[in-house]
């Protein structure tokens, strides 16, 4: 899709990396890299509406942390595919831009969050106008809102 993200953003913690993370207009998804093998039946990974709780069984939990905003728990799921634990978070709110999937920490800065709202914004335009192309466009000024522009997203 041309309006996916060009690259992840990396969530840094205490000068420490935990992972990356991008968005769409429905979805936050967090990629861990894990370093070691795991077998899938070690982790314990609880999603609920606005806290997520990951460990490898035995473990100090990896994370355990409120989210950003809140999202649909029958709609978020993980899975586990070539080292990496994907984290798939369905937003409850589409269109909302997210500046950090947990709350309080590792805000994109200024630049990288318009940047999101101007990506997220075309993303909206595309859906809603399937035959255009606007992979090319661009915003002069500042980008609205892309869940509440021009009366909202529309549902189907």
């Amino acid at each position: 899709e041309k309006l996916a993200p060009e690259k992840r953003h990396s969530f840094i913690h205490n000068g420490q990396f935990f992972f990356e993370w991008d968005q769409t207009l429905e979805e936050v998804n967090i990629y861990i890299n894990l370093f070691f093998y795991v077998h899938s039946k070690q982790f314990y990974c609880k999603i609920q509406s606005k806290h997520v709780f990951f460990c490898i069984k035995g473990s100090p939990p990896y994370l355990n942390h409120d989210f950003f905003c809140p999202v649909k728990t029958d709609s978020s799921f993980w899975t586990l595919e070539d080292d990496i634990m994907h984290i798939t978070l369905q937003k409850r709110e589409k269109g909302k831009t997210w500046s950090s999937p947990i709350l309080g920490e590792g805000q994109l800065d200024p630049y990288s969050s318009d940047l999101e709202q101007k990506r997220l914004m075309l993303q909206r335009f595309q859906e809603e106008n399937p035959g255009f192309d606007f992979s090319q466009a661009q915003f002069s000024g500042s980008c609205p809102d892309p869940r509440t522009f021009m009366g909202g997203i529309r549902s189907d």
